[in-house]
């Protein structure tokens, strides 16, 4: 039970704390940031819509938890100019992190440069020391080899995290999708020890013992020492309760939502 209470620990200060619910209110983000920070740590982030992100940074302050937004979400559109249009607004908003969804139908397609181009244009819009994640949606690519070759377009494109899914299509987070993107980040450590690349998983992580598994794959594929806030997160909702009960020995309810 112990290893499974510092398991808990370990995952509690690498979780976004996600609300993209379709009918979010200012209400729901201002419980979600209540939630931030709790008797065992505080979470790395929130994740909001953009149009929260201002009243999420407000009511974060001092607190040491970050902001990010999405942007081409969910849809992962072709229309460059909107998402850079979106992601300077965000930042000027207050976000600390921008999740962006890769034009994943546009990728299958065949279309590589206009992909590889439109997260360069996104980087550029991102000032130091924010972050970039982009969402590969995993679930939509499929093929294995698809998915690696999308996690090496993301990283040569400026890519800080590679991020799985948005939650909104029928196949999230998979531990096999996991194994392919992370395998991607240590060819490319192999390649520039000095470049820092993350990974996040996202969409359907609802227990400690999914966090655990996840965690335990980095660890395999990366080194024990690799995952931190800095390098790993986990996108979702209901993850947060879970710890908690793991860590305080009571039983959870049942997770729902991202």
């Amino acid at each position: 039970m112990s290893d499974r209470i510092e398991n808990a620990k370990r995952a509690l200060g690498l979780v976004d704390l996600t609300n993209l619910n379709d009918d979010c209110t200012p209400d729901d983000i201002s419980k979600l940031t209540e939630r931030t920070v709790t008797d065992h740590g505080s979470v790395a982030a929130v994740c909001v819509w953009p149009r929260f992100v201002a009243q999420a940074a407000k009511e974060l302050t001092g607190t040491g938890v970050k902001v990010a937004t999405v942007v081409n979400f969910p849809q992962g559109g072709v229309e460059t100019g909107a998402v850079v249009a979106e992601t300077l607004k965000a930042i000027e908003d207050g976000a600390d992190e921008i999740d962006h969804v890769m034009a994943y139908e546009a990728f299958v397609a065949g279309r590589k440069g206009f992909v590889e181009e439109q997260i360069i244009r996104v980087k550029e819009a991102i000032p130091a020391p924010a972050i970039l994640k982009v969402i590969l949606e995993t679930g939509e690519i499929r093929d294995p080899l698809l998915i690696h070759a999308a996690s090496n377009v993301a990283i040569a494109a400026g890519a800080d995290f590679i991020k799985t899914s948005t939650g909104k299509v029928k196949v999230n987070a998979t531990l096999e999708a996991a194994e392919i993107m992370l395998t991607a980040i240590e060819e490319a450590r192999r390649d520039n020890a000095e470049r820092v690349i993350g990974f996040k998983p996202a969409g359907g992580i609802r227990t400690s013992e999914d966090a655990e598994a996840y965690l335990a794959l980095a660890d395999r594929i990366l080194g024990h020492n690799w995952a931190s806030a800095s390098t790993f997160r986990f996108g979702a909702s209901g993850l947060l309760d879970a710890l908690i009960a793991t860590i305080e020995g009571t039983e959870p309810a049942p997770a729902q939502g991202y």
